[in-house]
């Protein structure tokens, strides 16, 4: 168990400064007993969660999912056969039948998100928890865990598992299909991850590893609110502005009051997205060849196609990730971006809320990309039946990146500030006119 200060065994002493990273609100938060979360008072961000778990049961976790990710890539997941022909897929099968059709950027994408960026961030997390065992901190844990943090929204095993349920659902009439042990340790690789990242105490990690620069930036407290001060966005310190030459002292981030540049570079991923959602929506994401005929199949095609079979609950999840989320992204930050611009005051909480949801459930779009993958790699039977991803899946792929990435340079703070701005030009417009 764990005996570091700040641990769930041990709740941090000291009130602490935080910035509400949705609507910019400095508040003091006291120290947490195990298992409680703090949110914000005017926009109901969560400011911070302890955790129940210890630094040993966190650590089993993470060992446990890191074994369990080196089976699901190495065990094969599914076996298809038909006319006395069979095919088997691994992890990687669907990467490599996107590579043999020419679509290398698209399986760079596959490969990252449920290999590379699940296994550096669960690697790098043992590194740095095993560390946290000596007396001595060291810098390059910062940077290792710093990086864990960033790599969090693009580990997507989760996701992952329900492309592999839809693939199989699809394939199910069409061919003889097996679930081999590479699936189901997948399943328990995806429980595993979600529950060793609800077991991780942040606060209480980058505190022992923080430093001398945390402990000294940590007098910062609620008497001190008038000192110019700003909120580290990856490790939640508050510090004087000046501190460490715009670096936390904690995690080493860049420190900014705001995202820099925030509303020109939102806009231009949202567009960019908006424009790449017309080729996603008309080119084909799939061409089935059966007996050498066959025709290409869109998003909204293979939803049809579903509600056709009367798979009515798999139409609707595929139609709501792959059809209503990336509308509902671009939409909503449109929405929030021109409010902003328009200096809107209504609806703040509502449209704080908003941005929330559509920074967590970005990443569920991809559902369809893993689906196509695994066709493409199972159903390669020749003239009898084949499976052949389509153009379409590249730009879809290119849409969910556009709006993960708007998502994080989209800074929900400037909606408060531009609602406070117009208060206080009422309010001066008032005084002047009396």
């Amino acid at each position: 168990m764990s005996n570091f200060p700040g641990s769930p065994q041990h709740p941090h002493p000291h009130p602490q400064l935080r910035e509400c990273h949705g609507c910019g609100l400095l508040q003091t938060l006291p120290a947490l007993p195990r298992g409680m979360a703090a949110q914000c008072v005017r926009c109901s961000t969560v400011l911070h969660r302890t955790t129940i778990h210890g630094l040993g049961e966190t650590t089993a976790l993470v060992v446990a999912a890191l074994v369990l990710l080196v089976v699901t890539s190495t065990t094969t997941m599914m076996s298809v056969q038909t006319a006395g022909i069979q095919h088997s897929a691994y992890l990687l099968s669907g990467p490599s039948e996107l590579v043999n059709r020419d679509m290398d950027l698209l399986a760079a994408v596959v490969v990252f998100v449920t290999l590379v960026a699940p296994f550096v961030r669960l690697a790098g997390l043992l590194y740095v928890l095993v560390r946290l065992r000596e007396s001595t901190t060291r810098p390059h844990l910062v940077r290792l865990f710093a990086l864990t943090e960033r790599l969090r929204p693009w580990a997507m095993v989760e996701v992952f598992v329900f492309g592999v349920f839809v693939a199989y659902v699809k394939l199910n009439d069409l061919v003889t299909i097996t679930l081999d042990p590479g699936v189901y340790a997948l399943l328990a690789l995806t429980f595993v991850m979600i529950w060793a990242d609800t077991a991780i105490d942040r606060e209480a990690i980058w505190d022992r590893i923080g430093g001398s620069g945390a402990s000294g930036a940590r007098a910062v407290t609620a008497h001190t609110h008038s000192i110019d001060v700003v909120g580290c966005e990856l490790c939640g310190l508050v510090t004087p502005s000046r501190t460490g030459g715009r670096r936390c002292p904690r995690c080493a981030s860049r420190l900014h009051h705001r995202k820099p540049d925030s509303l020109a570079r939102t806009w231009a991923l949202v567009i960019a997205a908006a424009v790449m959602y017309v080729p996603a929506n008309y080119f084909p994401v799939l061409t089935v060849m059966q007996l050498g005929a066959g025709s290409p199949s869109t998003i909204i095609g293979g939803v049809e196609e579903l509600v056709t079979s009367r798979m009515y609950p798999l139409a609707a999840l595929v139609f709501f990730a792959s059809i209503a989320v990336p509308m509902l992204k671009i939409m909503g930050l449109g929405i929030m971006l021109i409010t902003v611009q328009a200096k809107g005051a209504a609806w703040l909480r509502d449209r704080t809320r908003l941005y929330h949801i559509i920074r967590g459930i970005g990443r569920w779009s991809m559902i369809d990309i893993f689906m196509e993958s695994l066709l493409g790699a199972l159903v390669r039977f020749g003239t009898v039946i084949t499976i052949e991803p389509g153009i379409g899946a590249v730009a879809f792929c290119s849409v969910v990146i556009l709006t993960i990435l708007a998502a994080e340079t989209f800074d929900p703070r400037l909606m408060w500030d531009a609602a406070g701005e117009q208060v206080a030009s009422r309010i001066e417009a008032a005084g002047a006119s009396g």
